[in-house]
């Protein structure tokens, strides 16, 4: 384990099935899935708040809300500090409660992961750490699609390269970690 200090909240972007399940999937979605599921195991056993955002694709997008692709790809615990919150954004701040739900609880430092790393979780990263808010991001629990060659532009970028220039981006505001399973999760913090 590593000296990750605790945060008091977990923050689940998008894992929906148009982007964990079948042809589909992002690049190492069973490897992203696993650890998500790890920090969501342990975000429960401490009792921390877990938000689980759920994108409201556009009609004909693969994640259409009331589809098949835009149902959760993990289960959820009903109650009151696991809850789901649905979006229309890449921000999961913008236009949904979730704000609102942080300041609610004292939540000071909040983990992030699922898809797409250069657009939800960056968003909702970076709007959390406008806020002032403590963002750690794990780099095995986000992910997104490779990135299309461009004529003129670029030959095709790897998914994996695209996921840790997300992290960059983000700058040395953010915590960085490698592995997902050295996220704490706890009230205090320490």
């Amino acid at each position: 384990m590593s000296d990750v200090a605790a945060v008091q909240a977990l923050v689940v972007v998008d894992v929906q099935r148009a982007f964990f399940d079948g042809e589909g999937a992002v690049p190492g979605a069973p490897a992203v899935r696993e650890a998500v599921e790890g920090m969501l195991g342990r975000a429960r056993e401490s009792g921390v708040l877990v938000v689980h955002l759920q994108n409201d694709g556009a009609a004909g997008a693969d994640d259409e809300a009331g589809t098949a692709g835009w149902e959760l790809a993990l289960s959820v615990v009903a109650g009151d500090r696991e809850v789901v919150v649905r979006k229309r954004h890449d921000d999961g701040f913008a236009g949904t409660s979730l704000g609102g739900l942080l300041v609610g609880t004292g939540v000071k430092g909040i983990a992030v992961c699922g898809v797409m790393s250069e657009m939800c979780v960056s968003a909702t990263a970076r709007t959390a750490l406008a806020r002032g808010y403590r963002v750690v991001l794990p780099h095995d629990a986000h992910s997104t699609y490779d990135v299309p060659a461009a004529d003129g532009i670029s030959e095709a970028v790897p998914a994996a390269t695209v996921s840790r220039v997300a992290e960059w981006a983000l700058g040395d505001e953010a915590e960085i970690v490698a592995r997902a399973a050295d996220v704490r999760f706890g009230a205090g913090g320490q």
